[in-house]
């Protein structure tokens, strides 16, 4: 078996109520609250690991991804400076396979 990490970097809101921060995720319209700013973003990063994990394992996470307006791109993009991200990484395993070809 072998693990690998895919990371997901996504644009972020957080913001501070009255007794309470509220952390968002617009790209996958995901919400989250926390006590602190810093417990926000890490329930928002745990609610958009389950999300997308749960949707990879539910065999949708593709027509997920084009109905919230993800699209390939060919080259490097650079992130704009005025945005929040949160990077998201997603654990998988690999079953080992005997000198098998990729098929990529």
């Amino acid at each position: 078996m072998a693990f690998v990490t895919i990371e997901v970097k996504l644009p972020i809101r957080i913001k501070k109520k009255t007794k309470v921060f509220i952390s968002c995720c617009p790209s996958l319209d995901i919400t989250t609250q926390g006590n602190t700013e810093d417990e926000a973003k890490r329930n928002l990063a745990e609610a958009i690991k389950l999300f997308l994990i749960t949707c990879f394992e539910k065999g949708t996470l593709d027509s997920v991804l084009k109905r919230c307006g993800f699209t390939a791109i060919d080259k490097s993009v650079k992130l704009p400076k005025d945005h929040r991200f949160i990077t998201v990484p997603l654990p998988f395993m690999v079953k080992s396979h005997r000198q098998t070809l990729c098929h990529a």
